[in-house]
């Protein structure tokens, strides 16, 4: 009997030899099924949206054809400008003030001469009309964007297609330089093995020459999903993505909504809101080991000390935000009105956006990284289009849905990503706190200069991270 016994033990024994490692595998794989469906499910619901004025027309489809358009200028809207320039009201600084007040009213006189005296609109209007430009309607509103193709493609070279995405207070006149690296890269010494893109830079609506949303709750979801539709009406099926600042939120949430459209997702700004327990202990020990929590050496110079970087310096450069995503037609209707007053509000973030220790210069350090005439142009396209009011609604919209921009966090991004991070943008987001949002970073670059406007400051540098990434994409 005890002989019998144990060969029944031992016949037990070995079904459980094959039926646990079997159970394991179908548990595994039912897993594993789960884990892949959730990824193909969980996208942002596309969903549909009208912004034009009054109700949705019941009947008839919208016009979707794409109109060329150029920018134009006029004496009367020169003049009107100039007669406000005459007029504008200084205020004496505090001595020793340099930009710790805001915009130094001693350097503002400087630049309110130079663009009354020598800027020359007329000049700028043509050199913004040096590519081509179009208007499309969709969901009832104009959008308006560029279209630049290379001039000649190397036989053997595909061409990919990138959509790239400003933010607020820029323009899409910020990929201005970098446009041609981009589309030509040969020509400037980029020679990045076999990619060139053909680049499309729409406005974002309400900004510059895109029509404002007549509706209350655009956001960067709404943003996403018009911009997709671009990009089909442009004849796309799949396509690559760049973004910073609002930029980056809105093609995040396009890799969101329809993931096999995007290739790859590039940004130099990264969002990731979460807070929690364990983001909290990183931050405690990585003051100390950084090794131990995923931080880099890098990552740690960048981060600490905490509280100055990610408290104080943010708190003091965000002011701003609080009134836009408030109450933002309140001070927007004085910018609206005063030329001088919209250039102070919008250049004071060229300056310590660029680099923080610009605080500390008189002059604000912004003729370091730009000219005159490239930040008065970006002015400008806030000034003639009467768009300041309307791109600091976007504020409101956003934050009134999600107060801390993480309400998309659960929608993980699984397209290929790849991010750079400069060193003078406002807040640093370390790769392994990247990486709870964005779940296939094929690169991650520590950019050795540059700040918030990555584009403009720094062409050179971000097209050869954009173009690295895209090859390695594309060896995938």
């Amino acid at each position: 009997e005890n002989i019998f016994s144990r060969i029944r033990s031992f016949e037990y024994s070995q079904k459980n030899a094959v039926l646990v490692p079997a159970a394991a595998l179908g548990v595994g794989g039912i897993l594993l099924y789960w884990l892949r469906s959730g990824r193909k499910i969980k996208t942002i619901d596309m969903g549909d949206g009208w912004w034009g004025s009054g109700e949705r027309p019941l009947k008839g489809k919208e016009d979707e054809t794409i109109r060329p358009f150029k920018i134009e200028t006029s004496d009367k809207e020169i003049e009107d400008l100039h007669r406000r320039l005459d007029h504008f009201r200084f205020t004496p600084h505090v001595e020793g003030a340099a930009f710790h007040y805001g915009f130094n009213s001693s350097y503002l006189r400087k630049v309110v001469a130079y663009w009354r005296n020598q800027f020359d609109w007329r000049k700028q209007v043509e050199v913004l009309n040096k590519y081509p430009h179009f208007h499309t309607t969709i969901e009832g509103i104009d959008i308006h964007f560029i279209h630049v193709k290379p001039s000649s493609v190397p036989h053997g070279r595909a061409v990919q297609p990138l959509l790239m995405v400003h933010g607020w207070p820029g323009s899409f006149y910020e990929f201005y330089k970098i446009i041609p690296l981009l589309t030509e890269p040969a020509r400037h010494g980029l020679n990045e093995g076999d990619v060139v893109f053909e680049v499309i830079c729409p406005s974002i609506p309400g900004y510059g020459f895109s029509e404002a949303p007549h509706q209350k709750g655009f956001d960067s979801v709404a943003t996403a999903r018009i911009f997709h539709k671009l990009m089909n009406r442009l004849g796309f099926k799949e396509y690559y993505l760049q973004g910073g600042d609002w930029g980056s939120r809105i093609t995040t949430n396009m890799a969101q909504m329809l993931p096999q459209s995007v290739k790859g997702l590039h940004l130099n700004v990264v969002f990731v809101g979460k807070q929690s327990l364990g983001r909290m202990i990183c931050i405690m020990l990585g003051a100390y080991v950084p090794w131990l929590v995923g931080l880099s050496r890098e990552d740690a110079r960048r981060f600490y000390p905490f509280m100055q970087k990610n408290v104080y310096d943010v708190l003091r450069e965000s002011g701003y935000l609080h009134i836009q995503a408030t109450k933002p037609d309140t001070a927007g209707c004085g910018l609206n009105d005063s030329p001088v007053g919209l250039a102070a509000y919008i250049l004071e973030k060229f300056s310590t956006w660029t680099d923080k220790s610009f605080l500390h210069k008189d002059d604000g350090g912004l003729e370091s990284k730009y000219s005159l005439d490239e930040l008065l142009t970006n002015v400008m396209i806030y000034w003639v289009t009467s768009s300041i009011v309307s791109s600091m609604r976007y504020y409101k919209e956003n934050f009134a849905k999600d107060p801390n921009l993480n309400a998309y966090s659960r929608y993980g991004i699984y397209v290929p990503t790849g991010i750079a991070a400069f060193p003078q943008e406002i807040l640093h987001t370390p790769r392994v706190w990247a990486k709870d949002v964005f779940k296939n970073i094929i690169s991650y670059s520590y950019m050795p200069r540059g700040g918030h406007f990555a584009a403009f400051e720094e062409p050179k540098l971000l097209a050869q991270d954009i173009m690295q990434f895209v090859r390695k994409v594309e060896q995938l």
